[in-house]
Parts: C-alpha cells; sequence; structure tokens
C-alpha cells in the first residue's frame, strides 16, 4: 500500500530534507511521501458542472501557486461554466464585480436582516463600472496579486483594462490600452466637483472621486479621459477629495505582512506595508482603512475619517505601513489533572475508547480521521496524567500507525494518503471530503488535526516527528493549509488566512453572492494551536511563530466578528449575540447542514483543546452565548453537550460540571474521559487569566477566588524556568508539564510510550487477533512500508507480497501465541532476483528496528512465482505481540515476494 522506490525530483524545499530511494513513485519527504497525481477515479478542483478547472491567470503568472480561499478567489477560479468574470468581491470598505465591460464597484453601506432575522448583509450593488470604452472581454484573468490585493485584468483582443484592488484600499487603481479611460454610472449620479482630472461624484448616495493625469468628459452617465492610468476613490464624505487627491496617482504595486514573537513579554508585531509607486509626480505612499480589530490593536495613528462595513467601523490611515500588536496566553497541550478527578472513571472511559469495535468509528476520509486522530491523542494525555501507561501507549501507537499511514504515498493507492496538484499548487487528501478535493474548501480544518495530534505524538516519540521521519510531511500539511514561508514555492502565502480581514476564508473558490465564508472559527484556532505546539515540540520557532500570529490574530477577530463581544459589530436591528458564519458580506446565524441552535453555536466552540482557552478573554459574552443557544433550543442543550459545557466551563465551571454529572454522550471528536478531564480540571484550578503571560508560548494561568495556578509546557530535553509577568516562577523538567497552585501541583512527563526507533513491545492486547501457527496471509497486514501485492500462482491462488527491497516491512497486529512457545518461524517466499542479489527475510517484534529474533536469506529460486517454503529458527515467543516482517539487503534492488507466514513450537 505503500511507496515502493522513490526517485530524485527538481521540487524541493531546502527546510525539508528528503531521503531518495532509486525509482520514481511519488515525491519523498524524510521517511514519507506524498503522491505527484490523484488516484485514479479522483476528483481534483471542478467547476459546479463537475469538469476541471485551471486557473484563470495570465501568460505572467502561469505557474505561480494560486492563493485560493481568499476574497478575491472567484476572479481565479471559475466555479460556474456561465460565468467566466467573478461572483461578488468584498474588499472592505469596497466591493466588486467583474463583468464583460470592466470592474463594478460599490460601497454598501445600510444592512438588510433578511426576513427570518439569520441574516445580516452588505450585499454588493455596482455604483460604477470602471472600464475602457467599447471594451467587451469575454472573461477575466488575474494578471497579478499580493497578500491582500489583486490584479484582474481584461481583454478583448482590441481593449485592455488592469485593476488592482484590495481590502482597505479605498482606491481601484486602473490601466486602460486601446480605449478611453472609462468610469460609468450605475445609478442616480450627481456630480458635484470638475476640476479636469479630478471629478467628484454622487452615485446611490456614495461619494466617489475620479482622478486621471488629463481632463474627464462627463456625458451623462459616463466620464472618460485620455489616459493610460486613472484611479477610483469611494470618499469617506466630500471633505476628504483633497487628501484623495494626493494619493491618487500613488499606486499600490505589492503588499506584506511581517510578524516577530517576543517571548520575553509574550506579544505578537505584525506590520503590513504597501509598497506604492508614482504614477505621475512624486508622492508615494497610500491610504488605508484599517478593520476594528486592527485599529484597536494599533497605536499608529489614524485619520478623522471612517468607513462602515460588515465588520464595523473602519478607520482611515494615512501612511504606506501600519503595525498591531496582541499579547498571546499561550496554548497547553492538555490542562494540569485534578485532584477531584476520579481516577477509575477516567480509566474506564478512557477504556470505553479503546474497547470499541472501531476506535475510529468508521472515519475514512480526512476531516473525519482528523478529528478521530485528535481524539485519541487527547486521551493519550489524560491516560498519561493518571498513570495509566499501557492505554496511553496504546493510544499513542493508534495514532502513529494512522498518521505514519496517511502520511505516506504508494502507487496505486486510492485513499490514506495526500495527492500534490501541481496546477493548483495544493496538497490533496483522499478519501476527500466537504469539497476538499473539488473546491479545495477546508483545508485548514481538516489538517490542523493531523498536526495536532502529531504535536502529541512528538512529545512521546521525538524521533518520528524529526524532519527526516515524518516530521517533514507534518510540516507540509501546515504549508498547504496556511504556508509562512515565502521561500516555500509548492503553496501560496497564507492560504485558507486572510492576513488583512485577520480570519480565514473556507471555500476555496468563493463564488457566492455574499463573497467567500468562514464557519468554524474554532478549527482554524485549532489548526494554529497545532502550528504552536508541533513548532515547540519539533525546535522549529518560525513555524511556532507563525502559529502564535494566527492564534493572536484570530482572537482578536473572532471576538469581534463572530462573538461581538464589544457589541460593536452586528446592525442593531440583528437579534442575535453570536454567527455560525462570517461571510464578505456579513454573517449568518446558521450554519451549512442544520439550523439547529446547538451546531450554530456549537460551530465555533470545537474541538476543546488546550488552544481554547482565548474565549475566556471574553467570560461575560461565554454565558450570554450559552444563555442564548438554550432560549433558542428551548431547552438545555442535548446533543452536543459535552462541547458546550466544555466552552461554558472557561467561564462558569461549576455550572457546566453539575450540569455534566455522570457523564453524557460525546461529540465525535470528543471524548467521556477529555470532556470530564477538561471540567474537573477548571473547576479544581479555575478559569483563565489572560492578564498574565509567562515566558514560553506553551503556558497557561489559571485563576480561582483570585489565587492562581501556573501551568507551563517544556518539550525541550532539559529543564527549564518559566517566568510569567507578575514576577512567578515555576520550574519545569524535560519533556514534561509543570504546575503549581493553591489547588495542588504536580508534573505530567511527557516521555515514555512507544518511540520506533527503540526495541519495543505491545503491552495491551492490539484490537486483531491472529492465530500464530495458522496461516497468515502476507498481504493481509496492518501496516507496511514500501511492499506491493499482487495475484499469485501459488498453490491455493490468491495473492502475494511483491517488489520486497532493503528497508521494506510488514505489520501483523496482535499475533497470539498463547500459552504455547514459538521456536520457528516459516515462510512461503519467491525470487526472481539477479545473479548476485539476495537478501534477509527478518522477525522483529514491537518495531521494524528492533532487534531480529530470526532470520533467514534467499536468494534466485528460479522465478517470481518460483515458490519455496523456508523456516528459521527465532527467539521463543510467547503470548500476544505485534510482529513485524523486516527485509534487509546490501542491494537496492527487489529480491524476494512473500505468500505466507507462519510460526511453529
Amino acid at each position: 500500500m505503500r511507496s515502493i522506490r522513490l526517485a530524485v525530483l527538481a521540487l524541493v524545499a531546502a527546510s525539508v530534507p528528503f531521503v531518495l530511494p532509486a525509482q520514481a513513485h511519488g515525491v519523498p519527504v524524510g521517511a514519507g511521501s506524498y503522491a505527484s497525481a490523484r488516484p485514479a477515479g479522483a476528483s481534483g478542483p471542478s467547476d459546479s458542472a463537475g469538469a476541471s478547472v485551471a486557473p484563470k491567470v495570465t501568460a505572467r503568472m502561469s505557474g505561480k501557486p494560486v492563493p485560493t480561499n481568499d476574497w478575491w478567489s472567484s476572479l481565479v477560479f471559475q466555479r460556474y461554466p456561465a460565468n467566466p468574470y467573478s461572483e461578488n468581491l468584498y474588499a472592505h470598505p469596497l466591493t466588486f464585480h467583474a463583468a464583460a465591460q470592466g470592474l463594478g464597484v460599490g460601497y454598501p453601506t445600510a444592512p438588510t436582516v433578511t426576513p427570518d432575522g439569520r441574516f445580516y448583509e452588505f450585499m454588493h450593488r455596482d455604483d460604477l463600472f470602471v472600464g475602457v470604452s467599447g471594451l467587451n472581454a469575454p472573461r477575466t484573468q488575474v494578471d497579478g496579486w499580493s497578500d491582500w490585493t489583486v490584479s484582474p485584468l481584461w481583454t478583448d483582443g482590441a481593449r485592455t483594462l488592469r485593476t488592482t484592488i484590495g481590502h482597505g484600499s479605498p482606491y481601484v487603481y486602473a490601466e486602460a490600452s486601446g480605449g478611453a479611460a472609462r468610469v460609468a454610472f450605475n445609478g442616480p449620479a450627481t456630480v458635484w466637483s470638475n476640476t479636469g482630472g479630478t471629478v467628484g461624484v454622487t452615485v446611490n448616495g456614495h461619494d466617489y472621486a475620479l482622478f486621471a493625469p488629463g481632463a474627464w468628459t462627463v456625458n451623462g452617465a459616463e466620464a472618460t479621459a485620455s489616459a493610460a492610468f486613472f484611479s477610483v476613490a469611494v470618499l469617506p464624505n466630500r471633505d476628504a477629495l483633497p487628501l484623495f487627491q494626493r494619493y491618487a496617482f500613488s499606486f499600490v504595486t505589492d503588499t506584506k505582512v511581517a510578524w516577530a514573537y517576543n517571548a520575553a513579554n509574550a506579544q505578537l508585531t505584525a506590520t503590513y506595508t504597501a509598497t506604492t509607486v508614482a504614477r505621475q509626480g512624486t508622492q508615494t505612499g497610500t491610504l488605508q482603512a484599517l478593520y476594528r480589530h486592527q485599529w484597536l490593536n494599533s497605536t499608529d495613528a489614524v485619520t478623522s475619517y471612517r468607513y462602515a462595513s460588515p465588520r464595523g467601523e473602519m478607520r482611515l490611515r494615512e501612511g504606506a505601513s501600519f503595525t498591531t500588536r496582541s499579547t498571546f496566553n499561550g496554548v497547553l497541550p492538555a490542562l494540569p489533572l485534578s485532584s477531584q478527578a476520579d481516577r477509575n472513571r477516567l480509566r474506564t472511559e478512557i477504556d470505553q475508547e479503546l474497547n470499541a469495535a472501531d476506535p475510529w468509528k468508521g472515519a475514512t476520509d480526512t476531516y473525519w480521521t482528523g478529528k478521530a486522530l485528535w481524539r485519541l491523542a487527547a486521551l493519550a494525555r489524560v491516560a498519561n496524567q493518571i498513570g495509566y501507561t499501557p492505554a496511553r501507549d496504546r493510544l499513542l501507537n493508534l495514532v502513529r500507525d494512522r498518521l505514519t499511514d496517511w502520511l505516506t504515498a504508494s502507487p496505486g493507492e486510492t485513499e490514506r494518503h495526500f495527492a500534490y496538484d501541481a496546477t493548483w499548487g495544493t496538497l490533496i487528501g483522499y478519501r476527500a471530503s466537504y469539497g476538499s478535493d473539488r473546491e479545495l474548501n477546508d483545508h485548514h480544518f481538516h489538517y490542523g488535526y493531523y498536526v495536532l495530534a502529531a504535536s502529541v505524538l512528538a512529545q512521546h516519540d521525538p524521533a518520528w516527528a524529526a524532519d527526516s521521519r515524518y516530521g517533514g510531511m507534518v510540516k507540509l500539511l501546515v504549508k498547504d493549509a496556511n504556508n509562512y514561508d515565502r521561500a516555500e514555492t509548492r503553496f501560496p502565502f497564507l492560504r485558507n488566512f486572510d492576513a488583512y480581514a485577520g480570519h480565514g476564508w473556507a471555500s476555496g473558490h468563493a463564488g457566492f453572492a455574499h463573497g467567500n465564508n468562514e464557519e468554524s472559527s474554532s478549527e482554524a484556532m485549532m489548526f494554529a494551536t497545532a502550528a504552536v505546539l508541533f513548532g515547540q515540540a519539533v525546535g522549529d520557532d518560525a513555524l511556532r511563530d507563525a502559529g502564535i500570529y494566527l492564534h493572536t490574530t484570530q482572537e482578536n477577530a473572532i471576538g469581534q466578528y463572530w462573538f461581538d463581544k464589544d457589541d460593536a459589530v452586528f446592525p442593531a436591528s440583528f437579534g442575535h449575540d453570536t454567527l455560525g458564519i462570517v461571510w464578505g458580506a456579513g454573517g449568518t446565524y446558521g450554519t451549512w447542514w442544520t439550523a439547529n441552535p446547538e451546531e450554530i453555536h456549537g460551530i465555533n466552540m470545537l474541538p476543546i483543546t488546550g488552544g481554547s482557552l482565548y474565549h475566556a478573554a471574553w467570560k461575560a459574552d461565554i454565558s450570554s452565548n450559552v444563555n442564548e443557544l438554550r432560549a433558542a433550543n428551548g431547552g438545555p442543550e442535548v446533543e452536543w453537550k459535552d462541547v458546550i459545557l466544555q466552552f461554558l466551563a472557561l467561564a462558569d465551571p461549576a455550572q457546566a460540571l453539575a450540569a455534566y454529572g455522570s457523564g453524557l454522550n460525546p461529540e465525535d471528536g470528543d471524548s467521556r474521559a477529555h470532556a470530564y478531564h477538561w471540567l474537573t480540571s477548571l473547576d479544581t484550578f479555575g478559569t483563565p487569566d489572560p492578564s498574565v503571560t509567562a515566558t514560553t508560548p506553551t503556558h497557561a494561568v489559571l485563576a480561582k477566588n483570585g489565587a492562581r495556578t501556573y501551568v507551563a509546557y517544556n518539550p525541550a530535553s532539559a529543564a527549564v524556568t518559566v517566568t510569567f509577568s507578575d514576577g512567578q516562577t515555576l520550574a519545569v523538567p524535560a519533556a514534561s508539564t509543570a504546575w503549581r497552585g493553591p489547588a495542588g501541583s504536580g508534573v505530567d512527563s511527557g516521555t515514555g510510550g512507544v518511540n520506533p526507533t527503540t526495541t519495543t513491545t505491545t503491552t495491551t492486547a492490539p484490537p486483531v487477533a491472529r492465530d500464530a501457527f495458522g496461516t497468515i496471509e502476507a498481504e493481509s497486514h496492518d501496516r507496511q512500508n514500501g511492499l506491493s501485492v499482487e495475484p499469485t500462482s501459488d498453490t491455493g491462488g490468491g495473492r502475494n507480497v511483491s517488489a520486497v527491497a532493503n528497508g521494506d516491512w510488514a505489520l501483523y497486529r496482535g499475533v497470539d501465541f498463547g500459552s504455547r512457545t514459538g521456536r520457528q518461524f516459516v515462510a512461503r517466499v519467491a525470487s526472481g532476483a539477479a545473479t548476485g542479489v539476495s537478501g534477509l527475510v527478518e522477525v522483529r517484534v514491537g518495531s521494524p528496528t528492533a532487534t531480529p529474533l530470526g532470520s533467514f536469506a534467499i536468494a534466485d529460486t528460479g522465478g517470481w512465482q518460483s515458490w519455496r517454503t523456508v523456516p528459521a529458527d527465532i527467539t521463543g515467543l510467547s503470548g500476544k505481540h505485534d510482529v513485524y516482517l523486516t527485509f534487509t539487503s546490501g542491494q537496492p534492488s527487489d529480491f524476494v515476494n512473500v505468500n505466507w507466514i507462519t510460526f511453529s513450537p
């Protein structure tokens, strides 16, 4: 099922070490790999009719990784065959819509609330059309982009229009050829100023200014000018015209965000810079409208001018850059164990998960597999804290095996791997779900769970998480969803995260009248948490700091735009305190799949992780949120009760724990043990206190009745002393979480567990049992590395394992010797190896790198289907074990096929 032989490919990231075996079947990344093409029959980016689509870019931009999942992505991803231009684009304060004649421009200022009261919207309406006289383009293409701007281009063969538009920009910058610059008025228009090169006009009640190097001719419903470049701006009021005239020809050509994290004061600084070029005169710089989450967290001066937007008031700044500063209150792998927690109950509830017929709950696609990976990884931390090490190790084994499976790819494989789409510059996991393949939706939601589970595994098995093993693939999942490394050319910069908007976008194509959307802000924060924890665990500060940027920026945006914590964003006529989905045009009290209040509220709570503590920055809103849920629900929550109560516990843990009682049926991404552990921890130690920070990003401060408990996680191999901003210090041993407070102190060691680089033994019965003394078909392996399967002509028919070479292996779980002792290993093998090529077939227990318990040599048997039964003595085995069949050779060539194995006393 996995990759057999891998070759050197040209596409290599310098930051990720590659192990390069011989033949080309995939792209190796350390010990993992991804496929270079999607599996047969699988779907990739498609339009609404199911036809494959390619990015709508000009030749100049061809081959560059495309920023899907942006506010402007409907320009580049043609979702609907009949619309080769765009859907509505919400940049704020301006909105746009591309059409054959050019760019429709609007400025919606008056929100409407739908009759059912569930949606508030600032819908785009074309006030102006920016274009070239006579332009009738058959489609729009994208001719450039930067961190928050885009440059669409129109051409009909004779005339060409190129514009640059962006978040926060009150200008449209335009370049025209083949005809006169043209601005058409799409509604009642009043020209109130005309000084030749500058025209002030009010259209549909909104004030605009037109700027050209020469004079404009206003003729009825349009203005034209003989100009190769011009600009159009929406004015906050008419008095601002001289200010806007000053910057009218200072065109924005690039925008970039840069961030830095200062661990000493737990502050994340982000700087947003626009590069400008003077197209006429010498004036550079620009005007930028800042969103609420930006101006609240910046000391940079703003003007007195204001704009309306679906995100509340935007404030205009004069200058090419501004800086925001945010405090990071830390994330944790898990909360500390409460002394009031019933350890026997926790143990029993962990066993309920492990003894389930299917611990994965039927998960086969990227999303549900990810949720299951996190559910089991979170339980491993709980098991570790109560000293239930057999369960911890089994949980870690489950997580590691499934992660390893997904992080490697092989020829002919149709699922449990990732494939790179070079056309769109993205990794798609197969099986896909919720449009993660056809629409490139939700990659941060899906892949974040994998990274979060890997961060737990990295605590116990740092060798597995190294770049040379599987850490490189984990980092590629991060980069696909939110590439933080500008030197990485396989993926666009920050695919899912909109740096200027301060939050993510879920849709790959943004093909909606309301623009793009983001539903589960909490899953986006889960991704940020995962990046912080994995980066910290493996010592990758660039990854860690990118996660901190995402976490702090989104926290500020989520508090304002999903929860309206200051009551300053939602329209007064909108009767809800929270949103299920944020849209470019506004927001909705709803979800994609149900109108049930529990899911509407809960989708922005789950998953509950050590990165969910940010909600406590608005504790009063937590209580009002749950109260609204219960009122809309007609009573207490019944479906996602575990998630909702864990959310409530961030403000009122006593109420939440009392309501939880003896345990509730958990949401599929959670477990009873995890919920109970969380609730008892907060009830004992208190709720997060954001007024205190620490010198490590993996920390929390909990407070109850004014007394604080200090918590910090140290994944390093040496002990550290963490200093908190109130002067307290905490000694944290290596690879451990420590805590100290009036309700108790403790250490949660991250060491121990199963490490594939050392000899280990399964300590609890695995879920599958095999009779050691019966026939075990070689192709029935639970996991493998480098093997293929083919039909066999051996007696009995069936299939055999083939293409076996040095370094390959197969795992057979639960091989049961019972009370007898196995002293001999027998295998049915065949070989058509070339002269001088041979190798060893070995038996190991617990790990593919454990000391071999026995082996035999094999060379050419007369052909790949010329079968021979070969025995080998082994060290005595009894009981139940995970058995690895491993293959070692001094040559790189295939040297053996295997049909079946068995053991004898």
